[in-house]
Parts: structure tokens; C-alpha cells; sequence
């Protein structure tokens, strides 16, 4: 690509953000998040946020404007108006946002990924995956291409004709599959499909910790289950989701307590006893480390700010 190639490709970028931009702003609301269709999501935010605990979904996150630090256990992950992130596993993370303000608003455009839609979309283009992609880690961040932006924005257009986004944003949503799977991202996409081999491994234990969330992790019997060593199970649980599978679990654990003493107004001694804590005592010493306050405070405290939202 020569200079004057160079310069045109940029500006069309900087136009496509610009025009991403004024549509988000247009139909979300001040700090909200808004599902404008199955599995696609905007968010806005006109201020910086403190760091919240979450699980994130398998998904496509990019930011049309601010910037945004994930952090994965003890791995920090950036992303601005520049990048885009992917997630390809449930994982417990903790995020916030980093720049945003009432003149520019954080605007982030999130799609979840559904493995079915980006296995045929592989098929379809003859796209294969090595053996050398079953190490790579669940998340990461890519420097947006122009094509891939451009994939992006024909979808946010449609977000003012909902006869339209339901007949073609499924069409742009496998363009954008197709992008991503072109790019430096092929290798984490293709964990969303894969039938075999460790990453599928990982994957299994990963969602038997999330539906038997009450019961112990008995390492050594999980590993011998699959076939691995001890040191290889625990070696590769890591390179995939970056924490140990005690600690995945544990974070795991204390976010479905959460959601149960917020949402289905569970007390704190039986929420802990059903996400598996016997000690309500340690769950609350626990619960204090992750979420930085201690479970009656913190519950209160997002009460509080709900009810805050809803009169807004």
C-alpha cells in the first residue's frame, strides 16, 4: 500500500468512527446498555467507571469512542477506538471504564459469538484450524482494519431500521465473522469450534465448573478424566483462561452469589451454601477480596445505584 493508498484508507476509518459515533450517541441512552437486537449490545458511559467484576460472555467488543482496561486474573487488557477485543470462554473478569466524558462519551458496540454461526462461516470459506491454535489464550486485543470497521458501521446503520437489521444484520454479522477469522484472530475464533484436543478439554471443565457450581473441583480426578497429567491439566486451564482452576472457580462462585443475593434477594449464609461455601464466615472474607466491600455493603450499594438508574 503506497502513501496516497495510506492516507485514503485513514480517512475513511476516521469517517466511518465519526458516523459510529453520532448513531450510538442518537440511541443509547446516558449510561446504559441497550440490546438492539439477539446478542448485540451497545453501551454508553459519560464518565469514567470503577472497576466492576463480571463474566464475560464469548463475544466481539469494539469501541467507537474512549478506551476501556480488562483486566483477566493478573493480565491487563487495553482497547480503545484503535482495537477490539475477544472473548471465546465464560470468563470472570474485571473491567472499567478509562475515558469517557459529557463531551465524549464511552461508546462500546459488543456481539455475542455463537460457535454454530462462526463454524459455518469457516466451513463455508475453507478456513481450517493447526494444531498450533489449542494453546492460545480465550482473550485478547487486535488493531481494528478498515475492512473490518467498515463491516462494523453497515451493521450500526441498521440500528435505525429494525425492518432492515432483521433481515440483513445476520448477513453482516457473518461478514464480520469473516473479517475476523482473515485477521490475527482466526486462532482464538477457532476455540469456539473445536471437537478435540486440550482447548476442547478446558472448554468441558469450564462449563461443568459453571452448571456444578456447588460442588468441589477435585483436580486430580478432573485430570484423570480427560486423560491429561495433573501439572498438564493445570498448565493448560492457565494458557487458556489465565488463572488456576481453583481460582476460575472461585470467582466464578462468588459472582452467582451475587447475582442470587441481588437478584433473587437471597441472604448472604444461603447464597454462599449454594454456590458450595460451608463457612459463611470465609464466603464473606472472600466475597470482601473480590469485590472490594463486604457482601451486605456491596449489595446495598448496587441497590442503591439501580434505584438511582430507574429514576434517571
Amino acid at each position: 500500500m503506497n502513501q496516497k493508498e495510506a492516507e485514503f484508507e485513514k480517512r475513511k476509518m476516521q469517517i466511518n468512527r465519526e458516523e459510529m459515533i453520532e448513531r450510538m450517541i442518537r440511541l443509547a441512552s446516558e449510561d446504559s446498555l441497550l440490546e438492539l437486537f439477539p446478542g448485540i449490545f451497545i453501551y454508553q458511559s459519560l464518565k469514567p467507571t470503577e472497576s466492576q467484576v463480571s463474566v464475560l460472555k464469548p463475544a466481539f467488543c469494539v469501541i467507537a469512542q474512549g478506551s476501556k482496561d480488562v483486566l483477566l486474573n493478573d493480565e491487563l487488557f487495553h482497547y480503545d477506538s484503535g482495537h477490539y477485543l475477544i472473548s471465546t470462554l465464560d470468563l470472570p473478569i474485571m473491567s472499567n471504564v478509562v475515558e469517557a466524558s459529557e463531551e465524549k462519551p464511552y461508546l462500546n458496540l459488543r456481539i455475542d459469538l455463537d460457535p454454530a454461526l462462526v463454524a459455518a462461516v469457516m466451513i463455508e470459506c475453507g478456513i481450517k484450524t493447526k494444531k498450533s491454535d489449542a494453546g492460545v489464550k480465550a482473550m485478547d486485543v487486535s488493531p481494528v482494519d478498515a475492512d473490518l470497521l467498515d463491516a462494523v458501521v453497515k451493521l450500526v446503520k441498521l440500528f435505525d431500521t429494525p425492518d432492515e437489521m432483521k433481515f440483513l444484520a445476520p448477513l453482516i454479522i457473518r461478514e464480520i465473522i469473516y473479517r475476523l477469522l482473515k485477521g490475527k484472530q482466526r486462532a482464538r475464533l477457532s476455540q469456539l469450534i473445536t471437537t478435540e484436543g486440550d482447548v476442547q478439554r478446558i472448554s468441558t471443565v469450564v462449563r461443568e465448573i459453571r452448571e456444578n457450581i456447588d460442588q468441589p473441583l477435585k483436580i486430580e480426578d478432573t485430570a484423570r478424566e480427560l486423560g491429561m497429567s495433573v501439572s498438564g491439566f493445570y498448565s493448560h486451564f492457565k494458557s487458556v483462561t489465565a488463572m488456576s482452576p481453583l481460582q476460575f472457580q472461585k470467582q466464578i462462585r462468588l459472582q452467582e452469589a451475587r447475582r442470587l443475593m441481588l437478584g433473587e434477594n437471597m441472604d448472604v449464609a444461603i447464597a454462599s451454601f449454594r454456590v458450595g461455601y460451608d463457612d459463611p464466615s470465609y464466603f464473606s472474607r472472600e466475597y470482601k477480596k473480590l469485590f472490594g466491600i463486604p457482601p451486605h455493603r456491596d449489595i446495598a450499594k448496587l441497590r442503591c445505584n439501580l434505584g438511582q438508574y430507574v429514576l434517571q
